[in-house]
């Protein structure tokens, strides 16, 4: 049986012969990114074996062999994700509370009591709010005392090694050794987060009482231990309802701490779009407001009158700069943002001020909103015939618009692009119809998440993300999954009425609507 060697990871085992490098990765615990899951169609699984670049999908083990990987922390330092997101003025109210009775301090949860401690601890009292992203993962450390943020820190979410988007990562997890690894990965990264969070805090994580998941229905059951499986199979029933508490024991945190996981809509409409429904207080908005949360899973609400409907469409991980040919996450090297000039000069900025590397999803709706309104690529979303453009050249026998020397869009690129604006343009309409409304009557149109905060109004024009009606409408209220995890974690009065809310929010299951397959091929033009 040949060895193989994971210098980085420092981690060596025997496999059977013929075993692919990811393969072996993964029976090594060793985190290697594949968005495909291993059929060789991203190339994002690329190691090093003597100095050269292969695919661990695509190489198979024969002999002793030793594997480079490049290691994900510089990644996570440079990466830009977004933790504050907007909110509102609210009273202090936090579920745990202390109270020192000349003797001892009493920890309450609620009314009842959690714990008791020797001396005067009341000083020391901390929640945690973590908005489990499908890509990346936010984390605050609150003091629960004066509702000020102690320390926050974020990263990759390590679970997108194993499979990218939530309907892959549901497949992943459907097995029992799939939802071991999925959780395991995930409670990993989240303890050495809170460690690392104590750390800049100066405290111990014992004085860390509650827990508070705001994310996606999938990642809750991930994150609890909960077999997805019936999310991926009609009738795509959720095991997990929100609005309840769980157990607390594989957090590094009070051996006496609770989890307290938000209410959720529906099995694709989760916890964060419940803390995005309160931090945008959209439950008691007055005006036409459309809410959307912009990324692998794109979640979106409209409020109208007091009335709230929702849905979710399956964007895929292209906006996250997945299934791109040079497409990355946003890290130094990525092209951030893109414009070309009237004389046809181009300017782009790159992250961390170095050689362009790669596209990021916000430099991907840039590149694509401009060569769509200057007439390079034309609606049907392919690259004009006519066009004699330097930039626009051959690659592997097709065309592709070269943003600098070894970046470049493809047209399968572009094609990514119309499948995922598609998705959200025509969930848009759908919800826009249901309440028998256009564009023209929506007030304000707020961009949700890290990811929607880094794009800009001009690009979701170009592109058609959004109706043209809706110029000059569009708002970008940040990571509301966090700050609205925020409002959950210190004032628990929320905790009743987002649950009341999220009961009566109208859920449009797009996949049971009989002209859904037009309206996305209608949507899918530029």
């Amino acid at each position: 049986m040949p060895e193989i060697t994971f210098a980085n990871e420092h981690k060596t085992l025997f496999i059977k012969s013929g075993t692919t490098v990811l393969e072996a990765a993964r029976l090594a615990d060793v985190a290697l990114e594949s968005p495909c899951n291993g059929i060789g169609k991203c190339g994002k699984c690329k190691v090093k074996i003597h100095s050269t670049n292969v695919l661990a999908c695509q190489t198979f083990i024969t002999q002793d062999t030793t594997v480079c990987i490049e290691s994900k922390e510089q990644e996570n330092r440079t990466l830009k994700i977004l933790s504050g997101g907007q909110s509102f003025f609210y009273p202090l109210k936090p579920f745990v509370s202390k109270r020192f009775d000349g003797e001892k301090t009493v920890v309450y949860g609620g009314n009842n009591v959690l714990t008791t401690e020797l001396g005067d601890t009341t000083n020391l009292s901390y929640g945690i709010v973590v908005d489990i992203g499908t890509t990346t993962l936010v984390m605050s450390l609150v003091n629960l005392s004066d509702g000020k943020e102690a320390a926050s820190e974020s990263r990759l979410n390590p679970q997108s090694a194993y499979a990218q988007d939530v309907l892959s990562r549901i497949y992943f997890a459907s097995d029992d050794n799939g939802l071991i690894t999925l959780q395991n990965v995930l409670m990993d990264a989240l303890n050495e987060m809170i460690k690392n969070l104590a750390a800049k805090a100066g405290i111990r994580t014992n004085s860390i009482y509650e827990v508070v998941y705001s994310g996606n229905t999938a990642m809750l059951h991930l994150a609890c231990g909960v077999n997805p499986k019936p999310l991926g199979q009609y009738p795509y029933v959720s095991q997990i309802q929100g609005g309840e508490y769980v157990s607390a024991l594989r957090l590094d945190i009070s051996s006496f701490g609770k989890i307290y996981l938000p209410p959720i809509i529906s099995s694709f409409v989760g916890a964060d779009i419940t803390s995005g429904i309160l931090a945008s207080q959209l439950y008691e908005s007055q005006e036409t407001v459309l809410f959307i949360d912009v990324g692998t899973n794109g979640e979106m609400v409209l409020a109208r009158n007091d009335c709230l409907i929702a849905t979710s469409t399956a964007a895929g991980p292209a906006f996250e700069g997945m299934n791109i040919a040079c497409g990355m996450r946003a890290g130094n090297g990525a092209v951030e943002s893109f414009s070309i000039a009237d004389d046809g000069n181009v300017s782009l900025q790159v992250i961390g001020g170095v050689p362009a590397a790669g596209i990021c999803g916000s430099g991907l709706l840039d590149v694509v909103g401009e060569l769509v309104r200057t007439g390079i690529i034309g609606k049907n979303g392919r690259f004009a015939s006519k066009t004699a453009i330097e930039r626009l050249r051959e690659k592997d026998g097709k065309k592709a618009y070269f943003i600098a020397d070894n970046v470049y869009l493809s047209s399968n690129d572009i094609r990514q692009v119309q499948l995922a604006k598609g998705a959200i343009r025509s969930g848009i309409v759908s919800l826009l119809t249901t309440l028998n409304l256009t564009a023209n009557d929506v007030n304000r149109v707020e961009i949700a998440g890290s990811f929607g905060y880094h794009l800009n109004e001009k690009s979701l024009l170009n592109v058609g993300l959004l109706p043209p009606e809706l110029k000059a409408k569009v708002k970008f209220v940040g990571n509301t999954a966090q700050s609205g995890g925020t409002a959950f974690l210190l004032n628990m009065d929320f905790r009743e009425k987002m649950r009341q809310v999220a009961a009566d929010v109208q859920n449009i299951e797009l996949s049971n609507s009989k002209n859904f397959q037009d309206l996305f091929v209608d949507s899918l033009s530029f």
